[in-house]
Parts: C-alpha cells; sequence; structure tokens
C-alpha cells in the first residue's frame, strides 16, 4: 500500500512540477556565505522535481543549532525530502535577514532571480516587504509566518496555536516548582502584552503551571526584539537573581536562557526545538513546533495547484492555524533526568482532552492536575472564570489601561481565534512583569 501510494504522488508530482510558481529554477548558486544565498544543482544537472526550487528568508543563520531558525530550516528541508526534493539543490537561502523593509526586498529580489517557485520569510518583521513583493511578482508565491496580512492568490501567512504546547511545558514547569517548593517562576519573553503571540504564549504557559501549583507566579521580563543573544542570557540571570525564580521559560529565538539556568543550577523549558543538549542538566522540556506539517503542505499545494494565482484557494484560505490536532505543535520528549515523576502521564491526559476537542487552554474551564506518589497524575475540570490582572496594553495610548477582569465567564464559550492571534493583549492573573 504504501508502495502504490509513493507512485500516486510521484506521479502527480511530475504531472505538475513548476506547474504553481511557474518560474524554473535556475540551477546556479549563490556565494554559500552567512547572510547571502546558496542553492545548487547535481553533477548532471539533474534534481528531483524537476527545476522546482524554494526560497527561505531567516532572521538568524541557517547552521543555528537550536532555536527558532534552526525549527523553521528542519521543516522545511524535511518537507522537502518528504516530497522527493533534494534540499541541496532545489532549496534556496538567504539568512541572517533583519527586519528592516530593504534587507528584506532586498532577499527576497535575491530569491525571485534564483529562480524560486515559492518563497518563505520566516519572521514578523518582514511582513509588509513581502506583501508588496507579492503584489510585484504574481507568478512567485509568498508564504509568511507569524503575520497577518495575506491576498487572494499568491501570498498567505502561517501560524499555530503554540499556547497549547506552551501549556504543556507549563505543566512541566509547574510540577518542577512544588518539588523545588519555589513558586517563583521566570519567562524571558521577546515582547509581551504587546503582540498577541507573545501575550498567548505567556499565557498559555502561566495556565499550565497554575493547574499544578496555583501560587505560583510568571515573572515576564520583556528583550523589546525577537532575538538578542546577550540579552536572553542577561534576563535569564536577572529573573534568577533578583526574582528567586527556579524555572526559566523563554519566548526568544536562542537556547541562552536555558544555559544561564543551567549555569545558575535551576530548571528551564525551552521554546522553538528541544534544547536538552543544550542544558542537559536544567532543561525540563520545550514547546516545539513541527514547522515540516505547514512546509509539506504548502510545497505540495504550489508544486499542484496550477499556478501561483491559485495558491491560497488551493491553501483552502489565506492563513493556516494548526495545534496538537494537526501534529503541527507539540512538546520536545520529557528530560528523564530533570524532571518530575507523572510529568508524562498528565501531559499525555491534557493532550488528549485538547486534541479530542473536550477542552482548550482559553476557556471559562480551568483544569486541577495533582500526582500521587507513584507518579499517577489526575486531572479534573472546574467551570471557573479565565481571568487576567485587570489591565491591557492600549495601542492608542502605547500604556497599560485598566479593563475587566474576567476573560471568559464560568462555563462560557472559549476565546476566538482572533482574540488569541489578533487582541490578547493582557496576561492572565499570575502573571507580572518583571
Amino acid at each position: 500500500m504504501k508502495k502504490i501510494l509513493a507512485m500516486a504522488l510521484a506521479l502527480a508530482m511530475s504531472l505538475s512540477l513548476a506547474a504553481c510558481g511557474g518560474n524554473g529554477g535556475n540551477g546556479g548558486s549563490g556565494s554559500g556565505s552567512t547572510g547571502g544565498s546558496s542553492s545548487g544543482s547535481g553533477a548532471d544537472g539533474s534534481s528531483a522535481g524537476g527545476d522546482f526550487k524554494v526560497g527561505a528568508i531567516y532572521i538568524n543563520s541557517r547552521d543555528d543549532t537550536a532555536g527558532y531558525t534552526y525549527a523553521h530550516h528542519h521543516g522545511i528541508t524535511t518537507a522537502m525530502e518528504e516530497l522527493g526534493l533534494d534540499p541541496a539543490t532545489q532549496l534556496a537561502i538567504v539568512d541572517n535577514v533583519a527586519e528592516e523593509y530593504d534587507q528584506v526586498a532586498a532577499a527576497a529580489d535575491t530569491l525571485i532571480g534564483e529562480g524560486c517557485d515559492i518563497i518563505f520569510g520566516i519572521s514578523f518583521g518582514y511582513m509588509q516587504a513581502l506583501a508588496d513583493k507579492a503584489e510585484e511578482n504574481p507568478e512567485v508565491i509568498f508564504s509568511h509566518a507569524t503575520g497577518y496580512m495575506s491576498n487572494e492568490t499568491n501570498f498567505n501567512n502561517y501560524f499555530g496555536r503554540a499556547y497549547q504546547a506552551r501549556y504543556l511545558a507549563g505543566i512541566a514547569a509547574g510540577l518542577k516548582s512544588l518539588e523545588m517548593g519555589n513558586n517563583n517562576i521566570g519567562y524571558v519573553a521577546a515582547f509581551g502584552r504587546s503582540y498577541a503571540e507573545t501575550a498567548s504564549g505567556i499565557n498559555g504557559f502561566a495556565l499550565g503551571v497554575q493547574a499544578v501549583n496555583p501560587d505560583a507566579t510568571v515573572y515576564v521580563k520583556e528583550l523589546g526584539a525577537w532575538a538578542d543573544e546577550v540579552n536572553e542570557a542577561a534576563f535569564a540571570r536577572e529573573l534568577i537573581e533578583s526574582y528567586n525564580c527556579g524555572v526559566i521559560s523563554q519566548h526568544c529565538d536562542s537556547a541562552q536562557p536555558q544555559i544561564a539556568a543551567a549555569a545558575a543550577g535551576v530548571f528551564g523549558c525551552g521554546y522553538n526545538s528541544d534544547m536538552t543538549a543544550d542544558a542537559p542538566n536544567a532543561h525540563l522540556t520545550a514547546a516545539i513546533w513541527h514547522w515540516n506539517v505547514y512546509y509539506h503542505t504548502a510545497i505540495e499545494a504550489a508544486m499542484t495547484c496550477g499556478g501561483a494565482e491559485n495558491f491560497v484557494t488551493a491553501m483552502d484560505g489565506s492563513a493556516y492555524y494548526g495545534g496538537l490536532a494537526e501534529g503541527f505543535v507539540g512538546v520536545s520528549p520529557l528530560n528523564e533526568f530533570t524532571v518530575v515523576t507523572g510529568t508524562q502521564d498528565a501531559i499525555e491526559q491534557v493532550t488528549e482532552l485538547i486534541v479530542s476537542g473536550q477542552w482548550d487552554v482559553f476557556t471559562g474551564t480551568k483544569l486541577h492536575i495533582t500526582v500521587d506518589e507513584s507518579g499517577a497524575a489526575t486531572v479534573t475540570q472546574e467551570a471557573a472564570d479565565l481571568r487576567c490582572d485587570g489591565y491591557e496594553y492600549s495601542t492608542a495610548e502605547a500604556a497599560l489601561v485598566e479593563r475587566d477582569p474576567v476573560i471568559v465567564a464560568a462555563g462560557g464559550p472559549s476565546v476566538e481565534d482572533s482574540v488569541i492571534t489578533g487582541s490578547m493583549n493582557y496576561f492572565v492573573e499570575g502573571v507580572e512583569d518583571a
């Protein structure tokens, strides 16, 4: 059966290669240097998938071994291999591209010039430049991570329910805080309430912590940037030294917060990729992305949709938003040397609740999680108001303003996706700015 499916996929690919983007790769190679592009062709000039070429714009180096850029690069290359494409010859990259319009536009022009049929941009600040390039180049597909702009033809956006994975990581952190007898947990965040992406992740993590340890406080230290390795480490140290945090979580690019936690003899939950190798004596687990789930879908659609103008239709809309149920997000394997016994059982039970649709993070129902001496977890549900700390970030005033603390009434419906992705500008109770 598997052979038949593989043959069918290969036949479909052979009939539709380059049909969507239609540019045709030029097979040339870039400089291969950091900050430049890289591509190539086989010794005989041939490659799987004909001339179809994928382009990618990265905020950090393609050579990263952990973190955000690493996770995207791994996802793209994995998806290409799943589809019979060769990343060595059919992937062009421009990396270390800052979130500055001219740099992003130049990177896109480079990839267009190299004949890329679909171009992925992985950072929020790339959005406007890619939107403009999509309009200028209707024959090329553009796909942007973490943003919200799109059009009806050749430009979409993609992200996912990372807050679900963060809730699971919060369970691991909460159990560890109980074991340590330390209710203070630190969080190094790119941003806080000003971005729904960061606010929803912080809130999801905090609610997971509180399900286990309702007395815990999550202290958030904002970087003001998506990637800043020096301050990622420095802010983690400040949370440990000034706030006595025994567990450090993060929403930033590198493993530096986990490395700082290890150096201080405390523990941590990473993000984007498994960071256990970076801090084997400290890391508990990480909220991670399986980006290949999206990249496989998008690349396959680009190869078969019959023209770039059909891409958004082929993707069933301009925004892709998957979660645990789609296998798009999850947590990395637990570090058996650091996690509390029973963590795996608790995470598995909550995962089943979410995947089955019985429960989700932002609802008027709270979970209470306990673990007995044998390591067996018990998960119960209670109808209870989902509450914030009584403040929200006002973009118009660039300041915190008071608001009704009730987000979802007890037993009420879940917070809508539009709130989680666009207007969640508050912290839940138990989260404080550091």
